[in-house]
Parts: structure tokens; C-alpha cells; sequence
């Protein structure tokens, strides 16, 4: 008995439909492309040599004061927080902003300190205990184009972006109190 020509060409179409369909599945399990990085903040580097004139001229100035203000004991001097902990925390204010539909949304970057008492769960290490650190704020385009004042009177704000209080704030660094680092030296 002769086999119809459809049922001859039949194989070879299934194999190409399961083939595709293979491909087309695999393709819709790849990650969705990556949000492009701006490459604006190429213009705000500065070397090391820059950034060792502001050091130095921050231990110069500033940093006698506080330290004739510690008895003589020098206050912290950096700040580490990681890469990933950075990554993540940009990444929270980038999705929080998105849902909130906040435009322009950004960072401040506050000092403070810690007090003698503080809690020893809401600092990296319970000797910091003193010591000044800074902590990040999440900010946003002002919905109104006025001079509004936000958090408190010592964290006011009249530029384009203004503090969002919804958001968590970001502290909890690594610090060099001394005596571990001198106050000559930029680690």
C-alpha cells in the first residue's frame, strides 16, 4: 500500500514545529534586557590626587574643630557601605519611586551621629556609639514648583528634589572611628 504524500512530509514538519516551539520557549525564559545605565556621572569623577585635596583640606579645618570639641579624640572620617548593599538600596528607591510615580528620583547624602545611647541593632558595630555618620535619604521631584521645607528644620530642602518620607533610609555603615585611622592619612 503507498503511503499519501502528506503523511511522507508529515515527520519532518512535526520535528520543525516542536523545534520552534522549543526555541520560541527558551527564548521568553531569558532575562528581559537590562535598564541602560546612564553615563552622566562620567562627569562628575575626580582623581584620587582631587579627592585627597578635599580630604585634606576637611582634616584641616573641620575636622580640628570636632576634634577640639572630642577632647582631643578625632571623629570618623569615611564611610563604607558595599557595592551590593548600594545596588540594592538604588534599586529599592528606583522601584519604590515607580510605584509611588515620583519622577526624577535621587539620593541625598545627610551627616549625623550617633548618640551615646543609641540602640545597639541600628548601628554596625556598638562602638560607633558617639561617632558621626551619615546616613541616605531618597529624594524626588518637587510635585509643586515652591520652595517647600521637608523632614525638619535641620533637613530642609528648596532645591528641585525634595526628601521622600515614605521611603526607608538607608544607614547601618562601616565607619573608622578612631584610633584606626589617622587623621593625616586618606585611607
Amino acid at each position: 500500500m503507498k503511503t499519501p504524500f502528506l503523511f511522507k512530509n508529515l515527520r519532518p514538519l512535526l520535528a520543525v514545529l516542536i523545534l520552534s516551539f522549543c526555541m520560541l520557549s527558551c527564548t521568553r525564559c531569558s532575562n528581559p534586557p537590562k535598564e541602560p545605565v546612564s553615563d552622566s556621572y562620567k562627569k562628575k569623577l575626580i582623581s584620587y590626587k582631587e579627592g585627597r585635596i578635599l580630604y585634606d583640606e576637611y582634616s584641616r579645618t573641620n575636622n580640628v574643630v570636632l576634634t577640639r570639641s572630642r577632647n582631643g579624640e578625632p571623629d570618623s572620617r569615611w564611610y563604607w557601605f558595599s557595592v551590593e548593599d548600594m545596588e540594592g538600596y538604588i534599586k529599592y528607591v528606583k522601584e519604590t519611586a515607580k510605584k509611588q510615580n515620583l519622577k526624577n528620583p535621587g539620593i541625598r547624602i545627610y551627616m549625623g551621629k550617633y548618640p551615646m545611647n543609641h540602640p545597639k541593632n541600628k548601628m554596625a558595630k556598638p562602638e560607633y556609639a558617639g561617632y558621626q555618620t551619615i546616613f541616605l535619604v531618597p529624594t524626588a521631584q518637587n510635585k509643586k514648583k515652591d520652595s517647600s521645607r521637608v523632614m525638619s528644620r535641620n533637613m530642609t530642602s528648596s532645591d528641585e528634589n525634595t526628601n521622600v518620607n515614605e521611603m526607608k533610609v538607608l544607614n547601618m555603615t562601616n565607619l573608622a572611628p578612631p584610633p584606626k585611622v589617622s587623621t593625616a592619612d586618606m585611607p
